[in-house]
């Protein structure tokens, strides 16, 4: 059913300064997606193979003392529409339900008990995260 993770997304404060912070861990920027306006949406930052960090702009003023930049939890699945078919039998409320989201990937979304968002995704094989993970964008 999951057959991975596929990110975790942060909320930042300075997307530039947060990519720099980043960089310094050799985790770097594979792409951006923006909102139709043309501002931006997010960054993506490559980890290995498909495994990302996503970025997103808008986020609180750090706070040292409590982490408040979670955003989602995004788990990889190689059937989603069977995978949201098995959750919705056994009675996981879906919030939304399989859709293709702006990177061109399938995804559906779930709470859990707590509320935290989970994102479920089926990566394409023409999408940007398989993409950048072909071109071999490992840390440096």
């Amino acid at each position: 059913m999951i057959t991975d993770l596929g990110h975790p997304a942060f909320a930042v404060q300075d997307v530039e300064r947060t990519l720099a912070f980043y960089a310094k861990l050799g985790l770097r920027e594979a792409f951006r997606l923006h909102h139709e306006d043309g501002s931006l949406m997010l960054v993506y930052l490559h980890v290995a193979g498909d495994r990302f960090i996503e970025v997103f702009p808008g986020g609180p003023d750090p706070d040292p003392e409590r982490a408040q930049s979670f955003m989602h939890l995004c788990l990889l699945t190689d059937d989603l529409r069977a995978t949201v078919e098995r959750l919705r039998e056994a009675g996981v409320k879906m919030e939304r339900g399989v859709e293709r989201g702006l990177d061109g990937n399938l995804q559906a979304w779930v709470h859990d008990p707590d509320g935290n968002a989970i994102e479920l995704m089926q990566l394409e094989e023409d999408s940007p995260q398989r993409r950048a993970a072909r071109r071999g964008m490992m840390p440096r």
